[in-house]
This record gives structure tokens, sequence and C-alpha cells, in this order.
């Protein structure tokens, strides 16, 4: 079955069926500090109806217990188990490219020491240590050093492994750079890239499955070239929800393998049904309950905007997608993406 038949099936809510939501973090459930709206309401109604909550976070800067912490203190009732991060992933991949208890150069922050030294590795900061190899995360801390440090190491031909190529992260103050920056200031240095095991991988997506004993999961995410690429590479049915990176004019120009099969306001969108998208016998126009847009010609036209401009986009990104033609020869009304 096709990504977007998958997409456009009828079915009461998004949660139908759902025995694990798997949820990213940042701009899912929180930016910074902060809980998104919403979130934390939904997240418990999630809990309340049966289905168990996985957390999936590419950030590396802190532990799985430091994230739990952090959400417990919205509410949530979250354990250090519930959470599966990015350097869990990295440090399993790590497992079979060196020895067991090898010394390991870091460039990141806790997140990463804490799970090498659960997996009885030893931790250096310094090229001059000969490690066996690098593991790089994000951290706010990280700086050139580091970065530098890494260089030297690498040029031995040692093996290198990264969370995450996040190029942004969404934080209290707005969006910034991620760690997709730093890993990209270190391929230029040493001219060749490391492997990855967070999102859009597939590594972090199956330590979740295997950890939560998935049987149907749902992953909700922000973000196209992490969140829904994964999921959909890993084969999950994936959600997007319009509060992180992500909005509508990224979903309209979206690629085939980064589209969601459910576009949602919120996480209260998971509980809501979800319409049926029906096309014109040409495929031309489709429609979302009092939403509809056609393509005439090079022209994206919307023909009906209806009351809830999330069915407008729903459609918009139906006919555009199942049109199979470029965005970039496509000329998109602003109203369909701005705002």
């Amino acid at each position: 079955m096709s990504l977007f038949a998958r997409r456009t099936r009828s079915v009461a809510t998004p949660l139908d069926g759902v025995d694990v939501v798997l949820a990213d973090l940042d701009g899912v459930v929180y930016q910074g500090p902060n809980a998104i709206p919403f979130a934390v309401e939904s997240l418990s109604r999630v809990s309340a109806s049966g289905a168990r909550i996985g957390y999936i976070t590419n950030n590396a800067s802190r532990t799985d217990v430091q994230v739990a912490e952090h959400l417990s203190s919205f509410g949530l009732a979250v354990a250090a188990s519930d959470v599966v991060t990015s350097p869990q992933a990295a440090v399993r991949l790590l497992a079979d490219l060196v020895e067991p208890g090898s010394l390991i150069l870091v460039v990141g922050g806790d997140g990463l020491i804490d799970e090498l030294g659960k997996a009885g590795f030893r931790v250096t900061r310094e090229a001059a240590d000969q490690p066996a190899a690098v593991i790089q995360g994000f951290s706010p801390d990280v700086g050139w050093k580091q970065l530098a440090e890494a260089s030297f190491a690498l040029h031995r031909g040692i093996p290198w492994v990264a969370t995450n190529t996040d190029w942004t992260i969404p934080v209290a103050g707005g969006i910034a750079p991620g760690n997709g920056t730093l890993v990209s200031a270190v391929h230029t240095a040493v001219g060749r890239l490391p492997v990855v095991a967070g999102k859009p991988e597939v590594a972090i997506f199956e330590e979740a499955q295997r950890r939560f004993d998935a049987k149907s999961p749902l992953f909700v995410g922000d973000r196209l070239d992490t969140d829904i690429l994964g999921a959909n590479r890993a084969g999950m049915p994936v959600a997007h929800v319009l509060t992180g990176v992500d909005t509508a004019k990224q979903l309209i120009s979206a690629k085939p393998d980064e589209r969601p099969q459910f576009i949602l306001d919120d996480l209260r969108g998971l509980f809501e049904p979800y319409p049926e998208t029906t096309f014109s016998k040409d495929s031309q126009t489709a429609t979302v309950n009092e939403a509809k847009v056609l393509i005439r010609g090079n022209d994206v036209v919307v023909a009906a905007a209806g009351d809830n401009p999330t069915d407008l986009l729903r459609a918009a990104c139906a006919v555009i997608w199942k049109s199979g033609r470029a965005i970039y020869g496509l000329q998109v009304p602003e109203e369909l993406y701005a705002g």
C-alpha cells in the first residue's frame, strides 16, 4: 500500500488501532523549557486510553533521566525507560565498530557520556589520548576546541558515529543551529561522513520498537527531514504536528518519502476524527470537508477555503502530492502557506 493511500484512508482518529505512541520531543512536546500548548493534556489522555507512550529524541545533550525529569515537571508520568535517545542508539552502533571497553573521544554532553559509561566504554576529550573512535552529539557547550579535537583524531581513520544530523533545533528563543551544523564542520575538515544513529536513520526507531514491543505504533513529529522521513523508512505510520520546525510551506513541497499520513494542528488532533480526502475523477481536485483545492495548468487554485485552515492545507497537500509534479513547477497561492 502506498504512503498516500494510507494517508487518505478513512479512520476514526489517528490513534485508531495504535498500541504505542512514539513522540518526538523538541517541537512536539516542548520548546526549550516550556511545554507546547495542549501537549501535556493530550499525552495524559493517550496514557489514560491504554496506549503506551515512548519519547524519542535526537538531542544528545541530556541523559534519559534528565529528559524524564523534565517531562515529569509538566505533570506527565514518565520514567527514564520511557525515553529513547540518540546517544543510546549511537552507542549500540559504536559497539559493533570497536572493542568492548575502548577509549572513545566524545564531542557532546552528559547524554553521550552517560550512555558510554553504561556500555563500559572509557571517555576522553583529547585526540592525543589515541581514542579508538569518535562519537559526536549536540550540546550547547560544544565549541571549536571539541570540534578540532575530533578532527585531529579522525585524521587517523578511526570510526566516527554521530547521534544525529539535525540542521536546526527549536529552543525557547526560536530556531537554532543543531548537531548537523557541528557535524558538517568536522566533515569539512576531515573529508568523510559519520555513521548516524538518530532520525532519520532507522536505528533509533528500531530501538524504540524493541523497547516498547510495539506492534502497531504511531510516530508523532514536527520535522519532515528527520521525523517523517525516518518513520517512513522504518515503516511506521506518522503524524505531523504544526507546532515545531516544519509548517505549511514545507509540507506542501514535501518530497514523497517525507510525507506524513496525518497532518495535525497540535496533539489534540490525535483524538479527533481524521477527515477523508476525496479526489475528482481526473485527480486534479482534492476535497477535505469544506476545503477544496485544484490544479489548473501550472496554477494551484483554492476553490473553497472552508472554515478550517488545516483542512485547506490537507487538501492542498493531497492534490499537489497526487499530481506527482515538482513544487517549483507550480504557482502556489500565498494563502496556503502564509501565517
